[in-house]
């Protein structure tokens, strides 16, 4: 985008309007634009609008002094990179290296209500919904076609955020369009958090099934938010509806499913790896729904798709240069423990009763090619210290073209790979799953198996009804989403992120892992936040 948008003097003018709406208010600068011109040019609402949308990926205006939320470290906690790290290294799929405070407590599930990460994550995703909710409050009016869709975007990346909100924190304060700005201490919808929690979740698909048909039709604005992503969004709501409310919604996860492979518009990309690849956008991949967009000149910064090739990458055993990002700084960082690679390698089935080849060391002889991990000094990590060489590699983003060509706009440090949010495959994965517990295996096999097929390049990874389990569910889900954000999530709905039947290496701080509490589930409203406002009440286990 070309137009610099100044929110902090967009914000200002928003309060002031009705004072100053008599005066021909023009900016001095021409790329500046103000409040009170944003209604000159839907080219002007668009820039505004893209800073909705940026504010989920990258951490402000400028390269230099433009952070949105000030911090050390803007690019460090910005959203998509501390929901990475909160969805990820939490669980089995990673672990990380770093002796930064509140990442050892993330990798050990031991957090407080000070983790500087969830902080971070939870005053990001606040902020998203401020922009939303004043850009809505400015354009709700509009008659122009364009300016509508615009506004039912920011309503989505509104429903978004307070997604993200109801799944990690639960019953986060609450604010829209309808508040007006000025200085006030927003409240819950209910200070109980199971009932403020169900209300944020009524909330939400209220919210999506308004502005369904005020979007473009599905595959016509990408990266920009559309009828397939607002489908989408609506699935795993309600795919998760349990967890939010006590109420299983699988039927209607189902309908919004049927929505988006009904529609046509979407299919299975050939290749895998091309879903996180620097061609991986929805213009060149039929399989991606909704991303954040990244491109090496136009989005700079270590967050993302950067951040995760960096933060895998190690100079020993995966090179960022060989991943595209020729800047080598091999940041030595994120890792998967040994127990997901059990996961998703079927070690078994590859290598029978033995152990492991030590010259395999890139998992070759797996048969299903979803498998991008590689062997380091030793599977176990001997410490929760213990530095990157130690663990499984995993290499699944890459900053080059899926055919291992140089990306089109091609910057040494930063990827162009977009981070993906909604993929085809969890369409039919989450169809599949909703079908399983309506006790419809026969139909749910079909959809789990388009997406082995693909994985396994024929038939031979393709399963009968009878191995159609809720455990083969998850784990097919770990197999095909990995390092996507998504690993908490499911396994707090399949009733294992905290409890005894699944441990992973330092699971509750201790080598072989252990059961945690149950209140670990939800993550706690930040400590500073509780403090500051009185409205506010924290989730049960935190006080």
């Amino acid at each position: 985008m070309n137009k610099k948008i100044i929110i902090g003097i967009v914000l200002s003018a928003f309060m002031i309007s009705s004072c100053v709406k008599d005066l021909n208010v023009i900016p001095k600068d021409k790329n500046t634009i103000l409040a009170g011109n944003l209604n000159d040019s839907t080219i002007y609402m668009k820039e505004a609008l893209g800073k909705i949308y940026a504010s989920f990926i990258i951490s402000g205006q400028g390269s230099s002094g433009g952070d949105d939320i000030a911090a050390s470290d803007g690019n460090f906690f910005t959203t998509t990179r501390a929901l990475w790290n909160c969805q990820e290294i939490t669980t089995d799929e990673a672990m990380c290296a770093w002796g930064d405070v509140g990442i050892a407590d993330l990798n050990t599930q031991t957090w407080s209500p000070q983790n500087p990460f969830l902080t971070a994550l939870y005053q990001r995703l606040s902020l998203s919904v401020t922009y939303a909710n004043e850009f809505i409050r400015n354009t709700k009016a509009s008659t122009d076609p364009t300016i509508m869709r615009y506004n039912a975007e920011a309503r989505y990346l509104r429903a978004l955020a307070y997604a993200w909100d109801m799944d990690l924190f639960g019953n986060p304060p609450f604010t829209t369009d309808a508040d007006g700005v000025g200085k006030f201490f927003p409240k819950q919808l209910d200070p109980d958090s199971k009932i403020g929690r169900a209300k944020l979740f009524n909330y939400i698909v209220s919210e999506l099934h308004a502005i369904e048909n005020k979007l473009g039709a599905p595959k016509s604005s990408y990266p920009q938010a559309d009828q397939g992503a607002c489908w989408m969004l609506l699935a795993r709501v309600y795919l998760n509806a349990q967890v939010y409310t006590g109420t299983a919604k699988y039927d209607s996860c189902k309908i919004y499913c049927d929505k988006v492979i009904g529609s046509g518009a979407y299919q299975l990309a050939t290749n895998y790896r091309q879903n996180f690849s620097a061609d991986n956008d929805g213009v060149h991949n039929p399989e991606m729904i909704f991303a954040w967009a990244q491109d090496g000149i136009h989005t700079q910064g270590y967050v993302g798709t950067t951040f995760i090739i960096e933060s895998c990458s190690d100079g020993t055993y995966i090179n960022a240069p060989d991943l595209g990002l020729t800047s080598n700084t091999n940041w030595n960082g994120n890792r998967a423990r040994k127990d997901f690679m059990n996961v998703l390698v079927d070690t078994i089935a590859t290598y029978g009763n033995v152990q492991i080849p030590a010259a395999d060391v890139l998992f070759s002889q797996s048969k299903d090619k979803r498998v991008y991990l590689r062997m380091k000094q030793s599977l176990n990590i001997p410490s929760a210290s213990s530095s990157g060489n130690f663990g499984v590699g995993v290499y699944k983003f890459t900053a080059k073209n899926a055919n291992g060509s140089q990306a089109a706009n091609y910057n040494p440090a930063f990827a162009c790979t977009d981070f993906p949010v909604f993929r085809y495959a969890d369409a039919l994965l989450m169809r599949a799953e909703s079908l399983h517990k309506l006790s419809n295996d026969a139909s749910a096999v079909q959809d789990v198996n388009l997406v082995r097929a693909r994985a396994y390049g024929d038939a031979t990874g393709n399963i009968t009804a009878s191995q159609l389990t809720d455990q083969f569910l998850l784990n097919e889900r770990a197999r095909e989403f990995y390092y996507e954000a998504q690993r908490r999530t499911d396994l707090v709905r399949f009733g294992q992120f905290t409890d005894g039947t699944y441990k992973w290496q330092w699971k509750g701080g201790t080598f072989a892992g252990t059961k945690v509490d149950s209140h670990l589930n939800l993550f706690p409203i930040p400590g500073d936040e509780v403090s500051a406002n009185p409205n506010i009440k924290q989730n049960p286990g935190y006080n």
